[in-house]
């Protein structure tokens, strides 16, 4: 059977880079590798032909030989004589894939457990002070029965014949020596002739795992607590993966957050506004603040208490807080009450300059500019 074109059989052209013709062929590697297709013949074929054209294309001098006369030009060679080798594609392809779960094997085969992630949320006062709480982890554990080895207690895994116990064996394909997965032991390096009734011979079994946590005082929203080995149990006594906990802060009914520092919006009636007075506002920790109004506070005025805001993470100075004001405009008044304003409203006439003043700086501003605007407009 005629060889494959191997640019064809990469997908590239002629005239591909090199850094092309390397993610051209991680991508078929990854498509057609015996890991991802056990069992599959035509894959495995693939898998060969995509090896092979990547080792004729990734050398500048055998690219050269094969533009100029194809597959003629290595017809009677071998590896000695033509001068390469075609060991080392089992090295590209454990950094490339792995097990397929980002995670690696061991010298036995057996692979690390995977990490996992368990969301958490909790309140803003919980992130102020801390917490320490308990959470249920639906997991894989070491299997108790067999303590993690996948065979039958009383029994041993022995050592598989086909690769000797390193979990590998190398097949020669013409010139090529293409290092794989062992089919017997699927890289295991052992057989389990008689596997543990409870785990199958995977060495760990489903549980859900209860774990103390502890959150500092301080955690913002969206950061993560790593807990080593906490993660599932690897394979046949491989180590166990991490637990990542993400936090997520709930919202506020009083205060809102940024960084270190608290917000808070505070209304004030309108006469408090106009006149000064005294408020009492509630702190994060629990305590009161008496917060004095300046004479003719407007909505939006903002005002700071050093020291009142959210505890700093990991021993850092805790942060302040903001208050900003939000004047009140009266609701449901009584006849008497509307009667009292219309008098005060007369009292404001002409911009209330009574003092020489204006009572509404902002309003009497803001008319006299859009009067300006529509002079403009009409000259």
């Amino acid at each position: 059977m005629a060889k494959e074109d191997p640019y064809k059989v990469l997908d590239v052209s002629q005239g591909s880079s090199a850094d092309e013709i390397k993610k051209a062929f991680r991508k078929k590697a990854m498509q057609y590798h015996p890991d991802r297709n056990q069992g599959d013949s035509s894959a495995e074929q693939k898998f060969k032909e995509v090896n092979e054209a990547y080792d004729i294309l990734k050398d500048d001098q055998k690219r050269a030989a094969y533009d100029q006369f194809g597959h003629a030009a290595f017809d009677g060679n071998n590896n000695a004589a033509s001068g390469f080798s075609a060991g080392g594609f089992a090295d590209i392809f454990d950094e490339m894939f792995g097990d397929f779960t980002g995670r690696g094997r061991t010298n036995s085969g057996s692979a690390q457990g995977s990490d996992l992630r368990y969301n958490l949320e909790i309140s803003l006062d919980d992130a102020h002070v801390g917490l320490e709480t308990r959470i249920r982890v639906p997991t894989s554990v070491i299997c108790e029965s067999c303590n993690g080895s996948g065979a039958k207690k009383g029994t041993q895994p022995i050592t598989c014949g086909t690769c000797q116990g390193r979990g590998k064996v190398r097949v020669n394909q013409g010139f090529f020596t293409i290092e794989r997965t062992c089919p017997n032991c699927n890289g295991a390096g052992r057989i389990i002739e008689s596997p543990c009734e409870v785990c199958g011979g995977t060495g760990a079994v489903r549980k859900e795992k209860t774990l103390e946590v502890t959150i500092p005082a301080g955690v913002e929203d969206g950061m993560r607590i790593r807990l080593s080995g906490e993660g599932e149990a690897g394979t046949r006594g491989a180590p166990a993966g991490d637990l990542y906990i993400f936090i997520s802060v709930g919202l506020h009914p009083l205060f809102s957050r940024e960084d270190s520092d608290i917000f808070c919006t505070v209304p004030i009636p309108m006469t408090t506004a106009a006149l000064g007075g005294t408020v009492e506002v509630p702190s994060i920790d629990g305590s009161r603040a008496k917060v004095t109004i300046p004479l003719g506070a407007q909505s939006g005025h903002r005002m700071r208490l050093r020291g009142k805001g959210m505890n700093g993470l990991h021993g850092k100075s805790r942060g302040n807080m903001y208050i900003e004001l939000q004047v009140e405009t009266p609701v449901n008044l009584s006849k008497e009450q509307k009667q009292k304003l219309e008098e005060f409203r007369a009292t404001l006439k002409n911009g209330g300059k009574v003092t020489g003043k204006s009572t509404s700086p902002e309003s009497e501003g803001f008319f006299t500019k859009a009067k300006e605007f529509w002079n403009d407009l009409t000259d």
